[in-house]
């Protein structure tokens, strides 16, 4: 596309040089109009940017675009002007435009794909450098980028693990704020409903340990239905033991019995 604009732009001066543009027909007028107040603000968000004016640079391009908004080669200008300030937000933003235009520009795939490194955003870097890989099957530096992603979002994915860890003890929980705080942190939640006197729930409990112990990405929760009644009443405990595992918040299973082996 960048070229086929770029050769236009030369056709058009040439033929502004034979006299061959009928300049009487407005539509072309303006046409040639436009094109002249694009190549004007591009030559002069370039002198910009080559003495470090990355802001009025990026305005400057941003003027071309008013009179072509379709020009992916002004919007992936302001990204390296975004990206020269640090703002890697609003790089993804221009580069995004670029790419609504072209789909497949490589320079505005390699920006983003910087601007998302930039903010730890690996799962959106990984799916660019994959396009890229396709688009550039020779290039080098974008095998390398990509195995350095790859690399990049499987130890963040470990970080998040190891950061929902939690203590190893089956916490309890009472009253209703308290409960629906515990069951609506990220993750899984593990409840168990019990009554302090009742034999099961005693047998239960030290399963309860051993799992909490076992799976500590999990978090374990222990809830006396007779000291919070209103929790019980909406939850509809009928039985005790009776567990109930949550995800962010969402029932996703139930169980009555004394087996918690069962619910995973």
């Amino acid at each position: 596309m960048f070229e086929l604009r770029l050769r236009w732009h030369w056709e058009v001066a040439a033929a502004e040089k034979t006299g061959l543009i009928d300049y009487s027909n407005v539509e072309v007028a303006k046409l040639l109009n436009n094109v002249k107040l694009v190549a004007r603000a591009q030559a002069h968000g370039n002198e910009l940017f080559s003495s470090g004016r990355f802001s009025e640079a990026c305005l400057a391009y941003g003027e071309g675009l008013k009179y072509d908004t379709s020009n992916s080669v002004l919007y992936c200008n302001r990204v390296v002007c975004w990206s020269k300030l640090g703002l890697w937000e609003k790089s993804i933003e221009e580069c995004n435009h670029a790419l609504k235009i072209q789909p497949n520009y490589t320079k505005a795939l390699l920006h983003r794909a910087v601007s998302n490194g930039k903010l730890g955003r690996w799962a959106d870097v990984v799916k660019d450098y994959e396009v890229l890989r396709r688009e550039l099957p020779g290039d080098v530096e974008v095998v390398e980028s990509l195995s350095q992603a790859q690399a990049a979002l499987s130890k963040s994915w470990e970080d998040e693990t190891h950061s929902v860890k939690f203590g190893g003890e089956v916490e309890e929980v009472s009253g209703v704020d308290q409960f629906k705080t515990a069951i609506s942190s990220p993750g899984v939640s593990v409840v168990h409903f019990k009554v302090a006197s009742n034999y099961q729930c005693e047998q239960v409990s030290p399963i309860m340990d051993k799992l909490c112990v076992q799976y500590q990405s999990i978090k374990f929760l222990k809830m006396d239905v007779e000291e919070s009644p209103t929790v019980a009443k909406t939850e509809s405990i009928k039985s005790v033991p009776t567990f109930k595992i949550y995800k962010n918040g969402d029932k996703v299973n139930e169980m009555i019995c004394s087996d918690l082996q069962n619910l995973f």
